[in-house]
């Protein structure tokens, strides 16, 4: 008996061993993904350019060629324009990835996630309300009073959503797609009336920019509270792997824990919705994320969540830079959105997750 233990605690220290280095791969792979994303755009830099002039400016290092690393131009391209974007896709690409994560481990449905549940449409409604009616802005930490609608229309989405599905019967897979698909093109149809109505040339540009979704707005000034509250939230989340493995589990599990799942499920229910907003608030509609990451961190981690959610954090923010890249350059002199690069790579994975069976969850 001591040897099956003894054999047992081995192989649990070699796994977690394996996993303590693939998360520091990944740690290592994000950072190479900031300094080579800095490098491409409509002007072209050498990765060591790039990097020279983050260590020079981070610590104050002297490295590489003085007259590209101390050229004003060249400063201005990869410090002022480029890094704040990288570091708001880290911040975007890691937001969604976990609150879809956190959204599939709460409904114990595997097409859990902010575009698809129309959570982004209802952020989007918010922040169209809030834009083309000139709503001002909230002296507390500087907050936009954009922030706080996208907040306020990603929650009644959601709660909208929940309630559609739960009618009648249990929520499944399909009642959860349909309820999302008809709340998003509530929020869709109220945005555009907003719009019809309200004359607000300016507006009307800033409105084109949240559906569409883009990276192109962010700035020093305005990543930093972005940053924080993504971070904070995933620490948060970080600790509460024993609950969400309990979700999966179901409620007569809980029950003989003593834990009220459902208290937990309203408490992350509104943390995504709030993520969800803020990030809205910040970049528009990057839909698909919430979707992809988590299911490939399943594929290879497991669903224990423990693991699947630091991993589910990393993935997105790699994921988000890239694809900002390729939004940067598929076209010379032009940029793409940013939600078209995520739908292109999401709608087909959509398709691949309603036709393949057992797949995450399961239909439940």
């Amino acid at each position: 008996m001591q040897d099956i233990l003894n054999t047992s605690y081995e192989k649990s220290q070699k796994l977690q061993k394996s996993f303590n280095l693939f998360i520091l791969g990944l740690i290592i792979l994000l950072i190479v993904s900031v300094i080579l994303s800095v490098s491409f755009g409509s002007l072209r830099l050498k990765p060591s350019v790039s990097y020279s002039i983050i260590l020079n400016k981070l610590f104050g290092l002297s490295l590489g060629d003085p007259s590209q690393v101390n050229n004003l131009s060249t400063y201005n391209v990869v410090w002022l324009i480029r890094m704040p974007r990288v570091l708001l896709a880290i911040a975007v690409g890691a937001g969604l990835a976990i609150c879809g994560t956190i959204m599939q481990a709460t409904v114990q449905n595997p097409l859990a996630e902010p575009y698809i549940l129309g959570i982004s449409s209802g952020a989007s409604l918010g922040a169209t309300f809030s834009i083309m009616l000139g709503l001002g802005s909230f002296s507390l930490f500087s907050v936009s009073s954009v922030s706080f609608w996208a907040f306020l229309g990603a929650l009644g989405a959601s709660v909208l959503v929940l309630l559609l599905s739960s009618m009648g019967s249990k929520i499944s897979s399909a009642k959860l797609v349909l309820s999302g698909t008809v709340v998003s093109a509530l929020c869709t149809s109220l945005s555009n009336f907003i719009m019809s109505i309200a004359s607000n040339a300016e507006g009307m540009q800033s409105v084109k920019f949240w559906t569409m979704g883009s990276l192109a707005a962010a700035k020093w000034q305005n990543i930093g509270f972005v940053f924080l509250v993504v971070t904070l939230f995933c620490v948060f989340f970080l600790t509460q792997g024993r609950t969400l493995n309990l979700m999966l589990m179901g409620d007569e599990a809980s029950i003989t824990l003593g834990l009220n799942l459902n208290l937990y499920r309203r408490i992350y229910m509104i943390i995504t919705s709030l993520l969800t907003g803020i990030l809205v608030a910040n970049c528009g509609i990057i839909g698909f994320v919430g979707l992809i990451i988590p299911h490939i961190s399943r594929s290879i981690v497991g669903s224990d969540h423990k693991r699947l959610v630091p991993t589910s954090i990393l993935l997105g923010a790699i994921f988000l830079i890239w694809a900002d890249v390729f939004a940067r350059i598929a076209i010379p002199n032009a940029e793409l959105s940013i939600g078209i690069i995520t739908g292109l790579v999401g709608a087909p994975f959509f398709v691949y997750i309603l036709l393949r069976k057992g797949f995450g969850y399961g239909d439940k």
